[in-house]
């Protein structure tokens, strides 16, 4: 008989989750020993990759209120969105538009957890249990279609997911599904861990270091591709300038206040319109 449990039925502590390992790079408490213990191998090689991550986040921010407040985007699908944290994207959204409404989709058993008690929040904001890689059936999800009217614009969020699925998965193929589902007038952002290969020798070997180092702590996923490569996942839609740039790069809110750290330059953002 076919196990119709969702994968949040079980929750195994014994190996680290990507959810759980971004959390404890951001502080959060919703973490296990395995997860803390990526953490730290992490931080030997690159001792900042907490401020990477607080930098998707700071990303995120800008994106969702860009969004939200200047295109009037009232709609956001957000996908692998990992545990609430602060400036979630629901937050920023209906800071800007009251009526937005968001739909946050995770496969992870604490991200599952918390995602029920955002329902609680107000019912403009709600949790789907799901697989960004299947996106027939993600769209499909009655949690979806309930909540988004998928024939208006919607804001696809993608902020570093795609740097956990496999080139044998064909992530470039599973986001022209979605932009090829997506109404006129729509949007998709995304974040991902990048190799400038030859643009930069030295940032290079970081990032093969770090690749490595992800792949011995037994997370299981991490992978950091070029540009090219990321580029690819927008589906051809139009770059909303500057384009795919360092996150830091992206419409920041001011000056810099220090130069950023090596790490900090291994991620590539940007935002792309569907005519």
């Amino acid at each position: 008989m076919r196990d119709e449990r969702p994968p949040s039925a079980e929750l195994d502590t014994t190996r680290p989750s990507i959810a759980r390992v971004y959390d404890a790079f951001l502080g959060g408490k919703d973490n296990y020993a395995v997860d803390r213990a990526v953490y730290e191998q992490v931080k030997k090689v690159v001792p900042h990759q907490a401020e990477v991550g607080w930098m998707n986040r700071a990303f995120l921010v800008r994106v969702v209120r860009y969004l939200a407040d200047v295109v009037g985007v009232d709609q956001f699908l957000d996908l692998g969105s990992g545990l609430p944290t602060v400036q979630n994207t629901h937050q920023v959204a209906q800071a800007h538009r009251p009526d937005a409404r968001v739909v946050y989709v995770d496969n992870d058993p604490v991200c599952n957890a918390h995602g029920r008690a955002l329902l609680e929040e107000n019912d403009r904001t709600h949790f789907v249990e799901a697989d960004l890689t299947e996106p027939k059936a993600l769209l499909a999800h009655p949690g979806v279609t309930a909540h988004l009217d998928l024939t208006r614009p919607v804001a696809l969020m993608q902020i570093g997911t795609l740097h956990h699925v496999s080139d044998e998965q064909d992530p470039a193929a599973i986001m022209r599904e979605y932009v090829d589902a997506l109404p006129s007038g729509s949007y998709v952002t995304l974040t991902h861990f990048w190799d400038p290969g030859d643009e930069d020798p030295e940032l290079h070997r970081r990032a093969v270091e770090l690749e490595r180092t992800v792949w011995e702590t037994g997370m299981g996923t991490g992978w950091w591709r070029g540009r090219d490569a990321i580029g690819a996942l927008f589906g051809g839609l139009e770059p909303v300038p500057p384009g795919l740039v360092e996150l830091h790069e992206w419409w920041p809110d001011g000056p810099a206040t220090r130069d950023p750290w090596p790490e900090e330059h291994l991620m590539l953002g940007g935002l792309a319109r569907k005519p």
